[in-house]
């Protein structure tokens, strides 16, 4: 096999570790930079000026000098059924899930409609700039098999799996206590590892799997060695009374999962709304991982996320989409919700730290922060081409911008997938919005 090596140049901005803002630790922005990629994998990273001293030819440089080249976006809670759900009207979660979102699902027991559905989920991700996500698909293992055939053929770092419900859901939507072991087993022997892809073990939320069935998830997470878990946790104050009918016995929703082994550093629990100082206090001892969703909990009416108490408490926090209760596929979009939430709280977003949990912060939240998330050197090449001025009103705001972070705010809050000029995955473009315009460097 040949190797692959090119060169990109342009604006570059990555991040390093959680940024201070006010110190400039954290990241490295590169205003003439250079990206090397052999083989897939970021080779080198620098200014042009730099590189060039050392001998590299910049002329065979893809040059886009108005363009600013970040790491691919990152996205740890989405449900690729639901796309077609998006904008339901009027109904908070539990009435939600059951007048829009169960009924969608049903149609995945069809294996060509969830080839059909995949593919165009991974379009529009990739089209929104998110290279990598933790995705549900539904209890019908078909759906799953359909995920993950897509994201292979496009070679995507996916983490995906098989929803397991099987009770207080519709009766066509229901697995079993035994059938969702099986389904759920074979699924990680075929796919988890396999290419770029692993497998998250997925029960939906507590109301919706037995008491059997969540230790059996337990018993799944701790027979295959670096699966994930994934499920929902304090969305929505409904679903927490729920959760206490249901599980008298537990101190608290939390103590749900948490008596079944489900809690640990490879655990993400979506959304986390409304927790209690002692559940915080266990996630941040079990390093588990929240999924901040902000255009789900706004559109759903479920709360506003504390992102301040989450952290303190040493909890690992991203931020998610969470489509199709979420309303936009946009990372950019969702960290301008994300900014009206927490301003609200006076917590106000920055734009570094908003941008660092779409990419590193959100690479860490899955564990994959050794393979994806910035440009280090060995890392796999997964990034995007943005332009930060498509419409009016951005081309306006930015030609006022008079530094780094004003750039970056008005991107942040302005910004949705038009603005991604291009997506690469392991330095292959596999999306362009329009021509792009190369210069000579």
């Amino acid at each position: 096999m040949g190797t692959s090596f090119r060169v990109f140049r342009a604006p570059i901005l990555h991040f390093t570790a959680r940024p201070d803002p006010v110190s400039g630790g954290g990241y490295e922005y590169f205003p003439d930079g250079v990206l090397v990629v052999r083989d897939g994998h970021v080779e080198t990273l620098g200014s042009a000026a730099d590189l060039s001293r050392q001998g590299l030819a910049l002329e065979q440089c893809e040059h886009y000098p108005d363009k600013l080249l970040m790491p691919g976006l990152i996205d740890p809670h989405i449900h690729y059924p639901q796309t077609g759900v998006i904008a339901s009207y009027g109904e908070q979660l539990i009435d939600w899930l059951n007048q829009y979102t169960f009924p969608a699902e049903q149609a995945f027991r069809d294996p060509e409609h969830g080839r059909i559905r995949a593919s165009e989920f991974l379009d529009l991700l990739l089209e929104s700039g998110t290279t990598t996500a933790m995705v549900y698909t539904t209890i019908f293992p078909q759906s799953t098999e359909a995920f993950f055939e897509a994201a292979l053929e496009r070679n995507l770092r996916m983490v995906a799996g098989k929803v397991m419900m099987d009770r207080n859901a519709p009766q066509g939507l229901r697995d079993t206590v035994a059938s969702g072991v099986a389904d759920t087993r074979s699924l990680i022997e075929r796919w988890h590892g396999r290419g770029r892809l692993d497998y998250a073990v997925t029960p939906r939320f507590a109301p919706t799997s037995s008491r059997e069935q969540l230790a059996a998830a337990g018993r799944l997470l701790r027979e295959y060695e670096g699966v994930y878990l994934q499920t929902h946790l304090s969305e929505n104050r409904g679903e927490i009374a729920w959760v206490g009918s249901l599980f008298p016995e537990a101190r608290d929703y939390l103590d749900v999962y948490d008596s079944y082994g489900l809690l640990g550093p490879r655990s993400v629990f979506g959304h986390g709304i409304h927790l209690s100082e002692r559940e915080r206090g266990r996630l941040g001892e079990t390093g588990s991982r929240i999924a901040f969703c902000p255009t789900s909990n706004l559109f759903l009416g479920s709360g506003l996320f504390d992102l301040a108490a989450t952290e303190e408490a040493g909890i690992g926090v991203g931020v998610a989409t969470d489509v199709g209760g979420g309303t936009s596929f946009s990372l950019l979009e969702t960290l301008a919700e994300a900014y009206k939430v927490l301003q609200i709280q006076g917590q106000p977003l920055h734009p570094l730290i908003g941008l660092y949990m779409a990419t590193l912060g959100n690479a860490r939240t899955l564990a994959l922060d050794d393979r994806i998330g910035n440009f280090e050197s060995g890392k796999e090449a997964d990034f995007i081409l943005v332009d930060p001025g498509v419409s009016q009103v951005q081309k306006q705001r930015q030609e006022r911008a008079r530094s780094l972070d004003e750039v970056l705010f008005a991107l942040m809050m302005l910004g949705d997938e038009r603005n991604i000029a291009a997506t690469y995955i392991q330095g292959v473009p596999v999306f362009q919005r329009d021509q792009l315009e190369r210069e000579s460097a």
